[in-house]
């Protein structure tokens, strides 16, 4: 059996298409949030930072960013699956920290750039020895119901208990909620694509887009508090796992999508998984040692 299988041309263009999507939204973070953190938790929070932020031109040049992410992104998800595309994002905090590191004038230390050879590695494993079923784009609506139940429930307490929070665990607790709603946001999207098949008609009639929005808003408000309350070495890899992490169970729960390993592969699946997860935890943690120091 051959480990790493032939990789299809949609396939491809799914993975460049996720890769653009994880630069831009790269940007997007260092942009968003140089501009968040200048803005004083005790004076504006939640909806009213938003308000505040969109006076900024710098938070309107990360907001566009964000736009042409999200397009690259859902143009992705029409051409390959969520366990393909979600997991590439990932990447965001590969090109996000040598851009905040730029912005900041420090070097990008030994330490970063090895995990961040581990995440690369960990990352072109998986996508050589999974090979994911497509599943179905659409199911009815009444399957969605438990799993954003299961999803929402954690979600909504850990807002709730960042609030409470110092600002660390405040970047934490929010970059994690946040990240959840970007990973419904994702699988939502996923199955409105498909809508565009039947024109405007057919997605305006369909109540995912309306999902897409609700869960945009609120994941970008509590991304933006995230950002407001520390550096992004502390909210962004929160994001950054969580947001492929629900998406792709959103993918096999509900929309039936399934990773076909072989025996030998599942070895290398696992060890691709543990490489991405650590490199994922101590990027940020050197790339915050390397800011102390300098």
């Amino acid at each position: 059996m051959h480990l790493l299988r032939t990789i299809s041309p949609k396939t491809l263009l799914a993975v460049g298409l996720a890769l653009l999507a994880a630069l831009l939204f790269a940007g997007a973070s260092v942009l968003q949030q140089r501009a968040a953190s200048s803005e004083s938790a005790d004076e504006v929070r939640g909806l009213g930072l938003i308000a505040r932020l969109i006076r900024r031109p710098m938070w309107l040049a990360g907001g566009g960013a964000d736009v042409g992410a999200y397009v690259a992104q859902a143009a992705a998800l029409g051409f390959g699956s969520l366990l393909v595309v979600q997991p590439l994002l990932a990447t965001t905090l590969l090109f996000a920290l040598p851009l905040e590191a730029k912005w900041n004038a420090r070097r990008v230390s030994a330490h970063e750039i090895a995990w961040a050879l581990v995440l690369a590695a960990g990352l072109a494993i998986f996508l050589g020895v999974a090979h994911p079923s497509a599943g179905v784009e659409r199911v009815p609506r009444g399957d969605w119901l438990l799993p954003l139940v299961i999803v929402g429930v954690p979600t909504v307490g850990l807002a709730l208990w960042g609030m409470r929070s110092r600002p660390t665990g405040k970047a934490v607790c929010f970059g994690i909620a946040s990240g959840a709603l970007f990973g419904v946001m994702s699988a939502l999207t996923k199955s409105a694509v498909s809508e565009f098949d039947g024109g405007l008609a057919g997605v305006l009639m369909s109540w995912e887009p309306y999902g897409v929005a609700l869960t945009a808003v609120l994941g970008l408000t509590l991304q933006q508090s995230a950002y407001q309350a520390g550096g992004l070495a502390f909210s962004l890899p929160a994001i950054a796992v969580f947001e492929p992490l629900v998406a792709s169970l959103l993918g096999v729960s509900v929309l039936g999508e399934v990773i076909h390993v072989g025996s030998i592969g599942w070895a290398f699946f696992g060890v691709s998984c543990v490489g991405v997860v650590a490199s994922l935890v101590a990027l940020p943690r050197a790339a915050a040692r390397s800011a102390h120091i300098a």
